[in-house]
């Protein structure tokens, strides 16, 4: 008896998963997010056209047709569905001792059971059941010879976070209606339950507002400076076409939250208040301050000093509007929750504005951030009045008028501001920039298309633990969940969205729903190259850079040191020395490849005998700085002479840096004199981001390491530092011959971006990426 007892429990143990066969048929292979607990059974459940589902209510029976319209369309077959009658193959039972959205499904050779207490959990079930199916499921042809058969499987399932988020952003790409629908299906397949939809920003105006038709017919379209990176883009000026852009009907509208709710997901709209408003003030520009003077356009790109023309919080005409606009939002969106913005406020026209001021006086604010906590809280008092909560980016925590009940997504760096809140009691959410915003680069940056900030890959997503062990104990019980940020400034297709958001939504959804330290990254991977295969039958091309390797590179006592990593384990990088292309016959890397002279290193990654990602050439490229050592041993300064180039983005882990540019100096010990005949230094220019060459650069030499003498100095205007566009140089200096043992480089950054660069006031930066000395 007690050898029975030991054996059930182990079966039902929550940590318990039982392993068949590794391939993509199996459920442990399959579902994406994991299940909670699984069990796999035996034999194959198939699906027929004598398949019959038997429900309760209209409400499951609403779930079950969207899921037999799959087959439908895939298989040519029509399962039938019945309410209350009929003895079925697949039974749905409402459980009521079953949390919400959690779900228990046995799937045996002759039947499928279903229980849940709510709709969420009998379509989560069925989501399960999908990703279980051939991927064929997906098509929108029929597909003949697939036997529609599903693993037997017992499952007991329920989300970690009710709350399981995704921001998408149509304003500085407009996404189509049909694409918004393809990715809300997308997310339904991963159990992500809300779509947090940023309809406006500097960029552009995206929905439909009756009672101010200008807010779409000027604010929804922008001049064409799609030639230029986002964040190089100059302001429009007066009188310039605007072909760029597009907006969301309100009948739109109407189908895209119909369709989300269809798939449990609830759409929360987000109007963003008082900043990132340049495209409703093109509309309307009587709602900025009064001591705006200049022309208020829509933004092709960050703006500048354009960005800081922010809505007037001492006219009350403002908030008039801002009523109206959200009234006819409220019509449009049932969602609970209703988002207001309120990041990235600039001040600056408030500071000088005598209505601002005026309000500021009557109000006894102490400062202009109390002043934007004023607006906040009226805005958000008014939504309470209509039985709606208010979410709000993490600078409200800035203000002393933490608008009463809000909720604060936390985003800056870790999302830590957001803490501030909670220890008001305040519920949040975490969205942390440098692990959830999906427009970072997701894999080696050599071959991404360009954007900014650095990487957020697939792991770094899937490895994130939004609970932080030094926090409070309340604090966790005010964690509603997490979201990650679908932002795309270096978007112009929605094609550009897909590759962006695919398969890293799936890591989201893994952090999301799966109990914490229960997280697997071999098993996931495995999964999710089941979800990706479904999601390519719906046309989706999601990135393969989760194959591509990123090398780094050492200067160590003379030589340099390769190494080559790809964070999925189940490939094997091959490589060659001479050249020629890697295949599966070429060597096997198995650590550190030594490079003592010029050499060409080419690698792949290989799985089952194909090629995975991209091959990566690094051309080594010898010279008498290369390998030497920097006095001081820095780390960031082994860069430059590590014999390797950097490429066009700066943030690629081959550019040299400084926390401080105005006074960079280091030196190169050749370990013995060596006759030098010239110097060159390679610099990047990135004017979006404010990466510039230095107003100066000298080289200096010294035998001894104590008296150094000047060998040459280039100096640059500002003419020349601030020149537009993304670009490397090399910068030389002729050396006639001198020889000597060290050589000092010194240089120094051009110090404050000027008023007319697209980042005014911003220390310009400076970057290196090898020292070459002939």
């Amino acid at each position: 008896m007690k050898k029975y007892i030991l054996i059930i429990l182990i079966l039902f143990s929550p940590l318990t998963v039982f392993v068949q066969a590794d391939n993509l048929t199996s459920p442990l292979n399959s579902i994406v997010p994991r299940p909670v607990q699984i069990v796999p059974g035996s034999g194959n459940f198939i699906f027929s056209a004598k398949t019959l589902f038997v429900v309760e209510n209209e409400e499951q029976a609403a779930i079950v047709c969207n899921f037999i319209d799959l087959f439908t369309r895939a298989a040519g077959i029509t399962p039938a569905l019945n309410i209350r009658e009929g003895k079925g193959q697949v039974c749905f039972t409402t459980d009521s001792s079953l949390k919400s959205e959690a779900y228990l499904l046995e799937i045996t050779p002759e039947q499928i059971r279903v229980k849940a207490s709510d709709t969420k959990g009998f379509f989560y079930a069925l989501q399960s059941i999908r990703q279980l199916l051939p991927a064929a499921i997906e098509s929108e042809q029929p597909v003949r010879n697939i036997i529609w058969s599903i693993p037997a499987v017992t499952i007991q399932d329920e989300p970690r976070f009710g709350f399981r988020g995704l921001l998408l952003d149509p304003v500085r790409c407009f996404i189509p209606k049909e694409n918004v629908l393809r990715i809300i299906d997308c997310m339904a397949m991963l159990k992500i339950n809300k779509l947090h939809f940023h309809l406006t920003d500097d960029n552009g105006w995206r929905i439909e507002i009756k009672k101010y038709p200008r807010l779409t017919e000027v604010g929804a379209w922008r001049v064409d400076r799609t030639d230029v990176p986002f964040h190089s883009r100059r302001n429009p000026e007066r009188g310039e076409p605007t072909p760029i852009g597009g907006f969301y009907t309100q009948e739109e509208i109407r189908e895209i939250v119909a369709y989300a709710a269809d798939r449990q997901i609830e759409v929360i709209p987000e109007i963003d208040v008082p900043a990132h408003s340049n495209a409703a003030l093109a509309a309307y520009p009587q709602f900025a301050c009064p001591v705006v003077k200049d022309f208020i356009g829509v933004l092709p790109g960050l703006g500048g000093k354009n960005s800081e023309i922010i809505y007037c919080a001492g006219n009350d005409s403002v908030f008039t509007f801002l009523q109206d606009i959200f009234d006819e939002i409220l019509t449009l969106f049932p969602s609970r929750y209703i988002h207001v913005g309120g990041d990235e406020a600039r001040k600056t026209n408030w500071e000088k504005c005598p209505l601002c001021q005026k309000r500021m006086k009557k109000q006894r604010l102490a400062n202009e951030e109390d002043l934007q906590g004023y607006f906040m809280k009226r805005l958000s008092d008014y939504l309470r009045k209509k039985g709606r909560e208010v979410i709000g980016w993490d600078e409200l925590t800035n203000s002393s008028f933490l608008p009463e009940e809000s909720i604060i997504l936390g985003w800056q760096g870790m999302g830590t501001a957001a803490l501030k809140a909670a220890e008001k009691g305040h519920r949040f959410i975490m969205t942390p920039a440098r692990i959830m915003y999906l427009i970072r680069y997701q894999g080696p940056q050599w071959f991404e298309p360009v954007t900014y900030f650095g990487n957020n890959t697939l792991k770094d997503v899937f490895d994130y633990e939004p609970v932080q062990k030094d926090w409070k104990p309340e604090y966790e019980s005010l964690l509603m969940g997490i979201q990650a940020c679908m932002w795309t400034e270096f978007c112009n297709k929605p094609e550009d969205v897909d590759y962006l958001l695919f398969p890293r939504l799936a890591a989201l959804a893994e952090v999301a729903w799966t109990p914490a330290g229960t997280k697997d990254w071999s098993g996931f991977l495995k999964r999710m190259d089941a979800y990706n295969a479904h999601i390519a039958e719906k046309g989706i091309i999601y990135a393969r850079s989760m194959y591509n390797i990123q090398q780094t590179v050492t200067p160590i006592d003379g030589h340099l040191e390769v190494n080559l990593e790809c964070f999925r384990p189940d490939v094997e990088i091959r490589y060659t020395l001479n050249g020629s292309d890697p295949a599966m016959s070429s060597h096997r890397y198995d650590g550190p490849i030594r490079v003592t002279q010029t050499q060409m290193v080419k690698a792949a990654t290989f799985m089952n005998g194909k090629q995975m990602g991209e091959t990566l050439e690094l051309q080594l490229t010898c010279n008498k700085a290369m390998a030497k050592p920097l006095l001081g041993n820095k780390q960031n300064e082994k860069l430059l002479v590590n014999g390797l180039r950097g490429s066009l983005k700066y943030t690629d882990f081959e550019w040299c840096n400084w926390n401080r540019n105005d006074s960079i100096s280091f030196t190169i010990d050749l370990l013995g004199k060596e006759k030098l005949n010239k110097f060159a230094i390679g610099c990047i220019t990135n004017y979006g981001m404010g990466a510039h060459k230095p107003k100066m650069i000298r080289v200096e030499v010294s035998d001894d390491n104590r008296v150094y003498r000047t060998i040459g100095e280039l100096n640059f205007s500002p003419e020349e530092i601030y020149k537009e566009g993304t670009y490397k140089n090399d910068y030389s200096i002729d050396m006639g011959g001198v020889s000597a043992r060290y050589v000092r480089v010194t240089a120094k950054g051009a110090g404050i971006c000027p008023d007319n660069h697209v980042r005014p006031g911003q220390e310009a930066r400076v970057y290196f990426d090898e020292v070459i000395l002939e």
